[in-house]
């Protein structure tokens, strides 16, 4: 069974930072890449960061490189994306998703096919 959940969004002020969490399936961990992606209203979904989840390799968008982190708990089936500086232009909602094809360092939505709710995240100036 495909299943993602998000949770740790939030409303920060420019500067700060958030956590967020998705806890997946056992099914859906199993596919061995982990990726978020974020949609600010009316733009298209963009791929914020993925992780290659049997030994951890991290792959990130120019936009967050040095500001986010991705990291994984195998044993809980759990990613966590750490951020940090947030700028209002991080303003959007953020989805987990799991890799159905491709490569894991390169983030197009289409190659991914199992998607969270999403989980707001508000940075204002």
């Amino acid at each position: 069974q495909v299943q993602l959940v998000e949770s740790g969004g939030g409303s920060v002020q420019a500067g700060g930072s958030l956590r967020l969490s998705c806890a997946a399936s056992a099914y859906t961990y199993s596919r061995n890449c982990m990726a978020w992606f974020r949609q600010a209203p009316g733009k298209e979904r963009e791929g914020v960061a993925s992780i290659y989840t049997p030994v951890g390799s991290t792959y990130y968008a120019d936009s967050v490189k040095g500001r986010f982190t991705i990291s994984r708990d195998n044993a809980k089936n759990t990613v966590y994306l750490q951020m940090n500086s947030l700028k209002p232009e991080d303003t959007a909602i953020y989805y987990c998703a799991a890799l159905h094809y491709g490569t894991c360092g390169i983030l197009r939505s289409p190659n991914f096919d199992s998607w969270g709710q999403g989980t707001q995240v508000t940075v204002s100036s």
